[in-house]
């Protein structure tokens, strides 16, 4: 029988392509990357408990270079062979980084000060390979229209137009960034939390405010409208990668920026 110590909690960065993925959290009969995580610490012969806790929920689809996770394992194995192995128990669309040991207590998603996602855009010709993780669009879009129209969702504001039904809808959008480059177009959004799909709802809207379709003022009545914005329109989940999440006391760089999907 393998030695037996007493748990110890860990935390990783986890990098995973999101296509075939039925998303983040535990779903059963389908492929999630939770199930996958909590399925290799078993093998690893872990028995303080499989539950692997994320710092965002992550979607259908939707991809991750920055999630973070936290796990109790009780096992002989060190840190840095406890990371070598769990990352070898992985499939090719997930890679687990950086364990190290954290406080019993670390509860990622409670403990994140912010989280980042990024949407990318291809803006050009059609480009399978491009387009695995970015949505094509063919017609020229306005960046700097987007990213004044950006401006109207920073801030605390009911966001109930723009996300899933949710109990408490106010969120605290810190900045939304619209930058490009040559045929690339990115949509970087941080804030405290999210609600379920809020980030793709902007984006959509983003998007037809690029096209011309609507103006800067649309978003503001949408924002203040709680039926669901645009009725509802989302871009496709490829395109969506969640960047970052910051743990820690907010810092002087931080221009300001306070304390999630």
């Amino acid at each position: 029988m393998p030695e037996r110590v007493s748990p110890r909690r860990y935390r990783a960065r986890v990098e995973y392509d999101g296509t075939d993925f039925a998303g983040f959290q535990v779903n059963p009969g389908m492929r999630t990357v939770q199930g996958l995580l909590e399925d290799a610490l078993s093998r690893l012969g872990n028995e303080a408990g499989r539950r692997v806790d994320g710092a965002g929920r992550t979607d259908a689809g939707v991809h991750a270079t920055g999630q973070v996770i936290a796990f109790s394992y009780d096992g002989r194995l060190d840190t840095t062979e406890l990371g070598k192995a769990l990352d070898a128990l992985l499939p090719i669309d997930v890679s687990v980084t950086g364990v190290r040991r954290v406080p019993e207590t670390f509860q990622p998603r409670y403990a994140a000060r912010y989280r980042e996602y990024r949407y990318t855009v291809w803006n050009g010709p059609r480009s399978p390979l491009r387009e695995r993780m970015a949505l094509g669009v063919r017609a020229p879009l306005d960046t700097a229209a987007m990213a004044r129209a950006g401006s109207v969702f920073i801030g605390r504001h009911d966001f109930g137009a723009f996300g899933a039904t949710d109990r408490s809808p106010v969120r605290t959008v810190l900045a939304v960034r619209v930058r490009r480059e040559g045929r690339l177009v990115t949509i970087d959004v941080r804030a405290e939390s999210f609600l379920r799909g809020m980030v793709r709802r902007m984006v959509a809207a983003l998007l037809a405010v690029g096209l011309g379709k609507m103006d800067e003022q649309a978003l503001r009545t949408a924002l203040a409208d709680r039926r669901p914005a645009f009725d509802g329109s989302a871009a496709p989940a490829k395109g969506l990668c969640l960047r970052r999440v910051a743990f820690g006391r907010r810092a002087a760089s931080d221009d300001g920026e306070h304390e999630e999907r």
